[in-house]
Order: C-alpha cells, then structure tokens, then sequence
C-alpha cells in the first residue's frame, strides 16, 4: 500500500520561510507525477505546485510562482515545497499527493498545517 507522508508545517510569521517534505512509501512509483495541494478553512482544496517527467517539469499556481519551489530526490523518496515570502492567504493545510495514473491523484498525504501570522 501507498502512503505519503508530509513534514514540516508550522507557525511562522509574514514574510518568512517554511520547508515542507512529502515521503513516499514505496520505490515502485520512483518518477510518478506528485503535487502539493492546500486547502483553507472554508475554501475548495487548490493545486499549488506539480512535478513530473513531461514538459513541464515544474509548474506552479499563480500564488505560488516566484515565492515557492517544488523539487524531489528520487534517491530519498521525498517531494519539497520551499515556501519564502509566506503570506496570511498562505495558510491551510497542506497535502501531497501522487498520480499512479493518467489523469489523477490518487494517493494522498494526511496533510501539514501551515500558519502565517501577520
């Protein structure tokens, strides 16, 4: 079974930084698109940034462009959200997720709260 892990939410005050980390269970996926998804108390869950092998490679939000970075080390079965410039409309919880097939995420992380306070 699939599971995925993520790490490193938090508190951090406006304008500051947070590393977020998603491990992945299993080795049999190694190269499956993964995501970072967020969700606000009260809001639809929204896309935040994606990592695959066809172009493009990296993709992001238009909130998260320029502010966050997504990345992964095949070696460790990690994805990463660098997050600087954290903003309030920041916070929510964070989930990771995985597509072990075209056209969906159907593996998910418990999530990771992230607060930005102003």
């Amino acid at each position: 079974q699939v599971q995925l892990v993520e790490s490193g939410g938090g508190l951090v005050q406006a304008g500051g930084s947070l590393n977020l980390s998603c491990v992945v269970s299993t080795r049999a996926l190694d190269g499956a698109p993964m995501a970072w998804f967020r969700q606000a108390p009260g809001k639809e869950r929204e896309f935040v940034a994606g990592i695959r092998r066809t172009d493009p490679k990296i993709y992001y939000s238009d909130s998260a462009k320029g502010r966050f970075t997504v990345s992964r080390d095949s070696a460790k079965n990690t994805m990463y959200l660098q997050m600087t410039s954290l903003k309030p409309e920041d916070t929510a919880v964070y989930y990771c997720a995985l597509s072990s097939a075209p056209g969906t995420y159907d593996y998910w992380g418990q999530g990771t709260q992230v607060t930005v306070s102003s």
